[in-house]
C-alpha cells in the first residue's frame, strides 16, 4: 500500500548538562558530566538505521557544544548544521513548528531532523508537535523521537531515551 501521506522523523535533544557559571546564560558551557552524556546519546544516535539531513541548534554555548560533538560523533558534515536564534530555552515551539512546516515544502522526500535546544522549549516542542499535546520532562541530553505527518502537520511521540537509560 502506497503512503499518502508526507512524512518527516524529529529527533529533539536537550543539550546537555551544562555548568552553573559564568553568570550569562548564554555562555555557560557543558561540564565534563554534560560531555559524557552527550557522547553516550551520540552513540545511540550512530546506531540509528539512517543520517541526519538537518540538524538544527540553539545560539547558546552548551547547545552548540551538544550538537558539535553528536555531529563529530555522527561523522555528519557540519554544512547540515543550522543554528537558529530563535530556539532558545524562551523562545517559542509555535514558531519551531511553523518553521519546520515550512522549510520542507519542496521536498517530497522523507526528512531526518535533530533539534538541540534547551528545557522548556524541547518540552513544550514536543506538546505542540504530537496528537498528544503531553510535554515531557527531559533529562540532560535526553531525545525525543517523533514520527511527524506533515500533511496533517501533527506527530506521534515513538520513545524518549536518556542516558541513564544506558547505565
Amino acid at each position: 500500500m502506497m503512503k499518502t501521506w508526507k512524512n518527516m522523523r524529529i529527533f529533539i535533544m536537550r543539550h546537555g548538562q551544562a555548568s552553573a557559571l559564568p553568570a550569562v546564560d548564554a555562555e555557560r558551557p557543558l561540564t565534563a558530566h554534560g560531555i559524557d552524556e552527550v557522547n553516550v546519546m551520540a552513540q545511540w544516535l550512530k546506531s540509528l538505521p539512517f543520517k541526519f539531513d538537518k540538524i538544527y541548534v540553539s545560539p547558546f554555548k552548551r547547545a552548540q557544544q551538544t550538537a558539535i560533538t553528536v555531529t563529530h560523533s555522527l561523522h555528519t558534515n557540519k554544512e547540515k548544521l543550522t543554528t537558529l536564534n530563535f530556539i532558545t530555552p524562551s523562545g517559542s515551539a509555535h514558531e519551531l513548528h511553523d518553521f519546520l512546516d515550512g522549510c520542507n515544502l519542496d521536498s517530497h522526500e522523507e526528512q531526518t531532523i535533530l533539534i538541540v535546544s534547551h528545557m522548556p522549549l524541547v518540552s513544550y516542542l514536543v506538546a505542540e508537535l504530537t496528537d498528544e499535546h503531553t510535554a515531557p520532562i527531559f533529562q540532560t541530553a535526553a531525545i525525543a523521537e517523533i514520527d511527524y505527518d506533515e500533511t496533517n502537520m501533527t506527530g506521534h511521540l515513538q520513545k524518549m531515551i536518556s542516558p541513564s537509560d544506558f547505565g
